[in-house]
């Protein structure tokens, strides 16, 4: 089963989106529907609201008056903090419900417009938000639900910032244009990405993939292995003393091979982390159980596990807190970060060895010799200037 968050601005077109993954057979359970059903009349919810905002947000027939609500709900951070109190507990148990009726190997896709607002990013194998220009949404508020325009802007700026947005999403999807636009992107998205994103988390195992190549540095790197740490931190729980994004994406300025590595500390190496990994998106890769110290000493162990998302590649490696491996994966990054004249001289071997080889492993141990003297280089600036893990 794999879990989408669905999210966006208010007249974003989220339903559009929605509405396009159900025909193509998504499980979508949509907040706001859930939102409505939990303070039906004669429910604890319309109760409980009306105990804290009065009986003026009622229509005639005893049914919650949105509007009203909305007028006093949304005028001020105490007051939508209180709206908050009452839905999202409510909201969030008959969600748990409708997903447990989900099948097995169902895309669920929630349609949750707080899902930023409210800090739950980390809980979805993958982010889907919807935008369009703060115009474009207010025209569609005004135009198609018959908002007035004061208070289509209220509740757009009492919602997340387009910053904050983008800080969560692993797929942007501007709907500012004509519909079509964004339905295409929907379905490109559901047959390249989703589906077999989908297939292995169930089976837990990754897309297998070519040897990636060297690309110009990408400054979202770091913002994508954030995302990836949100989710390993929520999976792994306790056990994860330390999760820190390494290699050469974590280097700025630095030409890379567009693959994210994560370093999960842990105590002691087991295999207690398998499966909520696994569950998680992050399944084990088998054999790949110890790290081979460029100058041919004693091998450092490890257990690695590899993103299941087929469109992004992630190198999970679980090492020991404090033992070799663990500290020379902190340390080179963190002296490529500091020193230009090393990370220069690295980026050129890097560029000199991309196109001789066509084979991870075979990459790797031509850059053995470099690392060697690199390793003798890197623990003296440590000395130097003081650096720890």
């Amino acid at each position: 089963m794999l879990y989408v968050g669905l999210s966006g601005g208010i007249g974003s077109g989220k339903s559009t989106v929605a509405g396009r993954l159900a025909e193509h057979g998504a499980y979508v359970v949509d907040s706001d529907k859930v939102a409505r059903e939990v303070v039906e009349p004669g429910t604890e919810g319309l109760a409980e609201l009306v105990a804290a905002f009065g009986d003026g947000i009622l229509a005639e027939d005893g049914s919650l008056d949105r509007a009203a609500l909305a007028s006093i709900a949304f005028t001020d951070d105490e007051s939508r903090q209180r709206l908050n109190a009452i839905m999202h507990p409510r909201v969030g148990a008959r969600t748990a419900e409708l997903i447990a009726e989900a099948p097995a190997d169902a895309v669920v896709v929630q349609d949750i417009p707080l899902l930023v607002e409210i800090g739950v990013a980390p809980v979805y194998h993958l982010v889907v938000i919807v935008d369009a220009p703060v115009e474009v949404r207010v025209h569609r508020l005004v135009h198609s639900r018959g908002l007035q325009e004061a208070d289509a802007r209220a509740r757009i700026a009492a919602q997340a910032t387009e910053e904050a947005r983008r800080a969560v999403a692993d797929v942007w999807l501007d709907n500012s244009g004509p519909a079509d636009q964004v339905l295409a992107a929907v379905d490109e998205l559901w047959a390249d990405r989703l589906v077999r994103y989908e297939a292995n988390v169930r089976l837990h195992r990754h897309t297998p993939r070519g040897a990636p190549r060297l690309v110009e540095p990408d400054p979202t790197w770091p913002a994508q292995a954030q995302r990836v740490i949100s989710r390993l931190r929520l999976a792994a729980g306790e056990k994860a003393l330390r999760i820190d994004h390494i290699g050469s994406t974590s280097v700025p300025g630095l030409a890379a091979k567009d693959v994210l590595d994560v370093q999960l500390a842990v105590a002691a190496l087991d295999d207690s982390l398998d499966e909520p990994l696994a569950r998680a998106g992050f399944p084990l890769l088998p054999g790949f159980d110890q790290d081979t110290p460029h100058d041919g000493s004693t091998p450092w162990p490890k257990r690695t596990h590899v993103g299941a998302d087929p469109l992004r590649w992630v190198n999970v490696h679980l090492r020991e807190q404090g033992s070799p491996g663990w500290r020379f994966a902190l340390l080179i990054p963190a002296w490529l970060r500091a020193d230009d004249a090393a990370r220069q001289e690295y980026e050129q071997l890097k560029r000199d060895l991309a196109d001789k080889f066509d084979s991870i492993p075979e990459y790797g141990e031509a850059k053995d010799a470099w690392f060697v003297q690199a390793h003798v280089r890197a623990e003296k600036w440590a000395a130097e200037t003081g650096w720890t893990p």
